[in-house]
Order: C-alpha cells, then sequence, then structure tokens
C-alpha cells in the first residue's frame, strides 16, 4: 500500500494499523531549535482519545506517545528541541479485540472501505479496518501537534457545527463552550440537545453524521501558489484524506452559489500599516489559492460511522448475499473525535506552506 505520505517541505508519513501493534508517524522537514516535548504532543492527543465519554468508542486506549528521534537536549538547549532530523512518533495499541471481528472477517460492511480494500490488494485486516480505521488519525494528531510549533503565531480551533440535522445557533456561537462538553459543541444549548439526541442513536446501535468547522487565525498572507499549489486545494485535500470525510467547503463554500456577486465579494478599506481591512469573509481566508490574512475557515463533513448493530445487506467474498451486523466497541459519531484531527490537518498543511512560502520568497 502507497501513498502512506503527505506534504512537500514539512512531510508527514503515518503507519500502523488499528489491531496491530501500534501505530505512529514520522515527521521530516520540521526546522531545528523548535522545542518539542512529549508533553506538548500528549495534550493534542488526549483531546483525541477514546473512552473519554459515552458518546464515543469505549475501547481504552492511553494513546502515549514516545518521541524516537529528532529532539535533542543538554545544558545548552534549555529543554528538549528539534534538530531539523525526521522526528519519529510511537504509540502503542493496548486494548484491541480483535475477536470481535471474526464474523465479519469474509463479509464486506455496507459503507465501509471492505470491499474496496479488498477489490484493490485482494486482503484485508478486517480486525477494525486495519488502515482504514479512525484509529489511524491519532498519528496525525501527534504530526499536527509538531506543525503547531512551525506556527507560533497561528491559532488552530475546531468545533463540530451540525450533528446529523441539527447544527448550532451562529449567535450563541463560544469557542469556550467547545472545552466543556464532550461534544466540542460551540453551542451550549445544542450541546444539550445533541447528548439527547445521540443517546437514542447510541441505544438503537446505529450511527450519525456530523461537520465540524476549523478555523486558523494569524495566519500570514501569501501563503499558497498559483495554479497547483492553492493553499485551500491542499487543505481540502488534506481534510479528505481523513476516513470518513465525504465533503469539504471553505469560507461560505456551496452557500456562495447562492450569492450575488456584490454579496460574495469581501469588500476591503484602508487598514493599518497599508494592508487592507477586509469588511468580510466570505472567501475564508483565501483568494487566488493564497491567503490573505484573513481567519481562514474550513469545514468538512464526516459521514455516519459505518460499523453498526443494525442489520444491513451485503454480500461475502465470494459473492453470496448476507446480513451483516457489527459487533465491537464504536463511535455513534466518529464526527466528534474528528475535531482535533481536522485541526492537525489544517496546521499540518499550513507548516507545510509557510516553510514553501520562506523558501520561495524568504522572511
Amino acid at each position: 500500500m502507497s501513498h502512506n505520505s503527505f506534504g512537500h517541505l514539512f512531510r508527514v508519513t503515518t503507519y500502523g494499523e488499528s489491531h496491530g501493534p501500534g501505530i505512529g508517524c514520522i515527521v521530516d522537514g520540521c526546522p531545528p531549535g523548535l522545542p518539542l516535548a512529549e508533553a506538548d504532543i500528549q495534550a493534542e492527543l488526549d483531546r483525541r482519545r477514546p473512552g473519554q465519554s459515552r458518546f464515543t468508542t469505549q475501547r481504552q486506549e492511553p494513546d502515549r506517545v514516545r518521541i524516537l528521534s529528532g529532539v535533542f537536549a543538554d545544558d545548552r538547549t534549555g529543554g528538549p528541541v528539534t534538530t531539523g532530523t525526521p522526528i519519529a512518533l510511537a504509540i502503542e495499541n493496548v486494548d484491541q479485540r480483535s475477536k470481535d471481528y471474526a464474523e465479519i472477517r469474509d463479509r464486506y460492511r455496507p459503507g465501509h472501505a471492505d470491499y474496496a480494500y479488498d477489490a484493490k490488494y485482494g486482503l484485508r485486516d478486517y480486525r477494525g479496518g486495519g488502515r482504514s480505521s479512525a484509529r489511524e488519525t491519532a498519528a496525525r494528531v501527534a504530526a499536527g501537534a509538531v506543525a503547531r510549533r512551525v506556527l507560533p503565531s497561528v491559532t488552530i480551533r475546531g468545533a463540530v457545527v451540525q450533528m446529523g440535522p441539527h447544527a448550532i445557533d451562529r449567535a450563541r456561537f463560544d469557542w469556550e463552550e467547545v472545552g466543556r462538553n464532550p461534544l466540542f459543541c460551540p453551542d451550549p444549548v445544542a450541546a444539550t440537545a445533541w447528548a439527547e439526541y445521540l443517546d437514542g442513536v447510541r441505544k438503537a446501535g446505529s450511527s450519525v453524521g456530523a461537520v465540524i468547522e476549523v478555523v486558523a487565525e494569524g495566519v500570514p498572507p501569501g501563503l499558497g501558489a498559483p495554479i497547483y499549489g492553492k493553499l485551500d486545494a491542499d487543505l481540502a485535500a488534506g481534510l479528505m484524506s481523513i476516513n470518513a470525510v465525504k465533503g469539504v467547503e471553505i469560507g461560505d463554500g456551496f452557500a456562495a452559489a447562492a450569492l450575488q456577486g456584490e454579496e460574495n465579494a469581501d469588500e476591503m478599506a484602508p487598514g493599518n500599516e497599508g494592508a487592507p481591512r477586509f469588511l468580510s469573509n466570505h472567501a475564508g481566508g483565501i483568494l487566488g489559492g493564497i491567503s490573505t490574512g484573513q481567519p481562514i475557515v474550513v469545514r468538512f463533513a464526516v459521514k455516519p460511522t459505518s460499523s453498526i448493530l443494525q442489520s444491513r445487506r451485503s454480500v461475502t467474498r465470494d459473492g453470496e448475499a448476507v446480513d451483516v451486523v457489527t459487533k465491537g466497541r464504536h463511535d455513534p459519531c466518529v464526527g466528534i473525535r474528528a475535531v482535533p484531527v481536522g485541526e492537525a490537518m489544517v496546521a499540518c498543511i499550513l507548516a507545510d506552506h509557510w516553510l514553501r512560502h520562506r523558501g520561495q520568497v524568504g522572511g
């Protein structure tokens, strides 16, 4: 299986399977001299870690990360700092229950990657899905923690803005609220309603999708390049690479199609130090594939978890009709834990473009 790497100057390669000994990543191209300790990475992994509420899979993985290379400390550095060499990060799997998947060894789960993997490679790791499992995203979160060190002036925050058909009220949007509830919801009223709704979905043995919004503030203007190095194109590709993601939009996205030109155009006025001041941000902080200095706003849609207790029609590897029920521990809404994953991918893409920008024009 190829294509396990992304990025150009800040390049990430992930490895491992859901029910293998462990997962991890190699981060290549991180500049030297940046403070980086295991605790910095662990803080991000803890936000994604499973088993922290009844709304996520009850698989108990501590997700303890180890830095195996690329960091050095002595009395001159003042603590562990990056060396500029590849950073290897390892996370051990400790709570696999592969027996839960024995019944689907030769059965394809509808809506899952089972058939597609089998059709391409002639085999698949049916134990939790192998590389198609959301477990792989822990490695991305670890890499994102490194990427944040490359972007000290940039703030990247994410939130769930829609659960199934239920969206938040934008008038109640509060970033502080995201950390107060287990649903990463910025609307306290919606968070309460979603909890009751998701309890019903979980008890019914089903699942539901979600929409996640990620906002990056403090991004300087000039990141990205026309025509084939557009920042928004790379953000879309990075977010689409997350398992279960089925759609990405930048700024107003598809809603822009309903606007007229004068409504969609982000008007400008004189600002400080000669830079313009934008009066709106329909473009989501990117024009012509290049950042404008406005907050970058991206949203991505996550489909419902495919592994459910509801019986679904499918076929076996031999083409026989069969009903499939997936046992085991699964997220009733995998979109909840996708928030730190989305933040991490945005951080990695921005770090890569920041280094590419610096390499081309200096600064």
